[in-house]
């Protein structure tokens, strides 16, 4: 969460992120950030979809006041 936290921030922060819609089609739908060794990669909002942002198989939705966690990692299946 501070990985992500952190990326927002170097963009403009959650409100920047989710508040300004870009169009579907621009050049730059999406940031990457290197924090502490991780790529956090930032997806915009855009009419149809909420902003999202991505760091080693985390997925969380950018609100304007909150994340809220959409996926995380798939664990290995026990062998045997």
């Amino acid at each position: 969460m501070r990985l992500i936290d952190e990326a927002v921030e170097r963009v403009g922060g959650a409100r920047m992120v989710a508040g300004s819609p870009r169009h579907p089609f621009s050049m730059n739908p999406k940031d990457e950030h290197e924090v502490d060794g991780h790529a956090v990669t930032i997806h915009y909002s855009e009419i149809s979809s909420p902003a999202i942002a991505e760091v080693d198989g985390w997925i969380f939705e950018i609100r304007e006041d909150e994340y809220v966690l959409l996926q995380k990692p798939r664990q290995p299946k026990p062998q045997g």
